[in-house]
């Protein structure tokens, strides 16, 4: 144990030592927090580019009604200056030329012309302000038929909205505020990023045996040390490398995104306070207040069960990573080339990528039986339990996912340590599965 503790120490402290592993750490969390806000500013930005959109109103009944927006201005024209622009659009002053035919109400279709392609935005935003003005006249003349006294007001008055609000109902019969959107954003983000590490850390395992193999370094090594030992070592001091990238990440990701968030919204403080004074002087203002998205959000991540969250992510981060580890650190120890070791690596990998196939469908269901069964598969279930853990997954599942998970990690440790041993001093023979099993049963 005490030379398996000093494999580990060599594995952990040269490899986060390496520049490539400091900078890689400092920098991926800024092109996260870039990546996240940049785009949102640079479409702040680009809104900011006044645009004006002549209109030619066939019917004469809209285009005084079109309203500017603080990005869009409207501008009447008259038929002849329309087919002037027709015959040279390019030339024109305006952005873009809405076209309102006499038969709109009737086709329900009318025409945006422009030299370029007209943004997603623009469309959406001239077509609906066409729909509410159309919608308003054919309400005025039903009104209008009807005869019927304050027909609007009443028609107003029937219009419901139903905002439906989960509550979640412990044992002791307490209700807590909850939403499904939140549950499913932070399982499917903790299933994900659990199934990236445990590739990408396992594959440096795998690279890191066979280089040591190939080098010839391994033969020196395995004189002084047992090869489970070394393979135990190698595998542990990679996942503590790879847990202390994920931890900095974390950090400082939240540190980045709420330093950003402060300097792009510093208001943002101010109104979430003035909110909270507003609805203590004013209880009636309670409800208003709730719809605040920010503090909305706040609260429903509050009513998560944040420390089983959290235990449950590092025990299937540490769990996923020691099996797969320990099967490519296997192929590693079975092969001398990168193409041989494609090849092994696909069987052992598929599990991995069929439980990101059905991270969706497990987030719609995680309580049917798909999402059942695959939790209690060890290769799936560090990507799919934790998925399902958000939502409140019965006690007895979880323990059962722990416990076999356990027992599965114990197996594929001993499994891998068998053809570690007889493959990590084996040169020069092609391998196959066939030739694998037969290492297993081999008395070293």
């Amino acid at each position: 144990m005490h030379k398996s503790f000093l494999i580990l120490k060599r594995e952990y402290l040269t490899r986060v030592r390496k520049k490539s592993f400091i900078i890689m750490t400092l920098l991926v969390p800024f092109l996260f927090a870039g990546f996240t806000i940049l785009p949102a500013w640079l479409a702040m930005q680009d809104d900011e580019e006044q645009r004006t959109i002549g209109v030619y109103d066939a019917t004469s009944q809209f285009d005084q009604r079109l309203e500017n927006t603080d990005f869009t201005n409207f501008h009447p024209i008259q038929k002849a200056e329309f087919e002037s622009i027709q015959q040279d659009i390019k030339s024109s002053k305006y952005y873009a030329v809405l076209h309102i035919p006499e038969d709109i109400v009737a086709t329900s279709r009318a025409r945006l012309l422009s030299d370029k392609q007209v943004t997603f935005d623009i469309k959406n935003m001239i077509g609906g302000k066409l729909e509410n003005l159309i919608e308003a006249d054919k309400k005025a003349v039903i009104i209008d038929e009807s005869g019927i006294p304050d027909l609007e007001e009443k028609l107003a008055a029937a219009r419901t909205r139903i905002q439906l609000e989960t509550m979640k109902v412990d044992e002791k019969g307490s209700a807590v505020k909850s939403s499904t959107e939140i549950a499913m954003a932070v399982g499917y983000a903790a299933g994900f990023i659990i199934y990236m590490f445990v590739f990408i850390y396992g594959a440096m395992v795998m690279r890191g045996v066979m280089e040591e193999k190939t080098s010839r370094i391994v033969e020196v090594i395995i004189s002084s040390v047992k090869p489970t030992q070394l393979m135990f070592g190698k595998i542990v001091g990679i996942g503590l490398v790879g847990l202390t990238q994920l931890v900095f990440w974390l950090i400082l990701i939240f540190l980045i995104v709420s330093g950003l968030q402060v300097v792009l919204a510093p208001d943002q403080a101010e109104l979430m306070q003035q909110s909270q004074n507003m609805m203590a002087a004013n209880p009636q203002l309670q409800g208003a207040a709730q719809e605040n998205a920010v503090l909305n959000i706040i609260d429903l991540v509050g009513n998560l069960n944040i420390p089983l969250i959290l235990f449950s992510f590092l025990f299937y981060f540490l769990g996923g990573f020691l099996i797969y580890s320990s099967l490519m650190g296997a192929v590693g120890a079975a092969v001398d080339h990168e193409e041989e070791a494609q090849q092994l690596m696909l069987p052992v990998t598929i599990p991995l990528i069929f439980s990101i196939i059905i991270l969706f469908p497990v987030v719609k269901n995680p309580e049917g039986a798909l999402a059942f069964w695959a939790s209690m598969v060890p290769l799936t279930s560090p990507v799919i339990m934790m998925v399902r853990v958000p939502y409140g997954v019965p006690m007895w599942e979880l323990l059962l996912s722990m416990g076999i998970l356990i027992v599965s990690i114990y197996g594929t440790i001993w499994v891998a340590g068998k053809i570690y041993r007889t493959g990590i001093l084996m040169y020069g023979k092609k391998v196959n599965f066939k030739e694998i099993v037969k290492w297993l049963f081999y008395h070293n």
